[in-house]
């Protein structure tokens, strides 16, 4: 999947369920001395692998793209791996595993709570300050019940030392108009704060010409970062949406350019 996201016109490749516990990027081939007796059989078509062992940054080393990994600040008493929250611990292990950005925020059905998501970046941000790029809110309300992003959460955020914050972009969430993504893309620019729209309501496996207008629409709003989800194939949007998202919002030359140019620029 991160092979064929940054063939489609990815700058940035997103890890979700990564677990630093057991690092494993599946589709890519298993690290030096992971593979056990008998896998070579399990996926006998073609040079599909496990991808057991894979951290982070060999994802950046083979793709030649940034990449970012979801951390998820969830109750403490909830049934959850803890190389997939959002803790200092797991964050250092990103860093050494050769993570760039941690983005804290909330699967579906997780309730993580925003207050949840300013504790954990306020706990990241003074541990690993210089060594992880944090992005952090929410792209959806996360199964919590409570709104999915304000003005105020924005601030907080930017007191709580995030370089960037997540929002739902423009027609995703209900009642997510273009303007209201407007001020709360504002909002961040005002704290010195990057502004990530995403789509992460499984829209992202809709026809190119919604991804067309979710695109326009964001970039209506001065956001810094696009972002779409993995609601497609299992674990990525249809490669297609990615390009036809790269082509609306920056056309041919850029996108065939981020598709074409070689790793060693």
């Amino acid at each position: 999947n991160p092979e064929l996201a940054a063939a489609a016109g990815a700058d940035i490749v997103v890890l979700n369920l990564y677990d630093v516990d057991h690092p494993c990027v599946a589709g890519m081939p298993d690290a030096q001395g992971q593979q056990e007796a008998g896998d070579a059989d399990a996926f006998a078509f073609g040079s599909v692998g496990l991808g057991r062992g894979v951290t982070a940054g060999q994802v950046s080393q083979w793709t030649g793209r940034v990449t970012a990994v979801n951390l998820e600040p969830v109750f403490p008493q909830a049934t959850f791996p803890q190389g997939r929250r959002a803790t200092v611990r797991a964050a250092q292990m990103l860093v050494e595993q050769g993570g760039q950005i941690a983005v804290i925020t909330g699967n579906p059905g997780t309730g993580v709570t925003i207050e949840a998501i300013i504790e954990a970046t306020r706990q990241i941000r003074a541990a690993t300050d210089g060594e992880l790029v944090l992005l952090a809110g929410r792209m959806h309300a996360a199964g919590s019940g409570e709104p999915v992003m304000t003005a105020d959460d924005v601030a907080r955020l930017a007191d709580a030392g995030a370089h960037g914050v997540v929002l739902p972009a423009p027609g995703t969430t209900p009642g997510t108009s273009v303007s209201a993504s407007e001020a709360w893309v504002a909002a961040a620019h005002a704290r010195g704060m990057l502004a990530w729209n995403s789509i992460g309501t499984s829209q992202e496996g809709a026809s190119t010409s919604v991804i067309e207008r979710l695109g326009l629409d964001s970039k209506t709003t001065g956001a810094d970062i696009h972002h779409i989800g993995d609601s497609g194939f299992f674990g990525i949007a249809p490669p297609e949406n990615i390009y036809a998202y790269s082509l609306a919002v920056r056309g041919r030359r850029h996108t065939w350019h981020r598709i074409a140019a070689s790793r060693m620029r």
